[in-house]
């Protein structure tokens, strides 16, 4: 099964269907709950090592914002493990506000530069849309499943 990455990575609703379909998702919640309950963190709230801020430059430049740089070292590498992806556009901020905007844009970005399959839906604005939006990620996942 694959690795998919979500975007918004906050969205816990798509982290929930990618497992149902017996893939792993890549989100920040996962990502998160493994700094805070891994022993050996000593940075509380940040829960980061003196490593992390150096893993962010390699995916954004030493000139970018500091946030950029700090949340990149969280996506970053789930970006370059992923194996597939499923992007929403103008997803509501009830659904994942994940607060920095250049690094949304930095993450769609680096998304779809790789060579992966990849869902890229916009989100949707009333039941019949929220249908067919569940309907075509649920055959992206089973596709992913078949190898397609």
């Amino acid at each position: 099964m694959a690795k998919v990455f979500i975007y918004p990575s906050t969205s816990l609703i798509l982290s929930d269907l990618v497992a149902r379909y017996g893939h792993t998702p890549l989100s920040s919640a996962v990502a998160i709950r493994e700094r805070i309950q891994t022993a050996g963190f000593e940075s509380p709230p940040l829960q980061i090592t003196p490593e992390e801020p150096k893993k962010g430059l390699k995916w954004a430049a030493v000139e970018v914002p500091s946030g950029v740089r700090g949340r990149m070292a969280l996506y970053g590498p789930m970006i370059g493990e992923c194996e597939a992806a499923i992007i929403i556009n103008d997803a509501d901020l009830a659904f994942g506000c994940m607060g920095c905007a250049r690094t949304n844009e930095l993450i769609t970005f680096l998304v779809r530069q790789k060579d992966i399959p990849k869902l890229d839906l916009y989100y949707p604005k009333n039941e019949e849309e929220g249908v067919k939006f569940v309907a075509a990620i649920k055959r992206f996942l089973t596709g992913l499943g078949e190898g397609k």
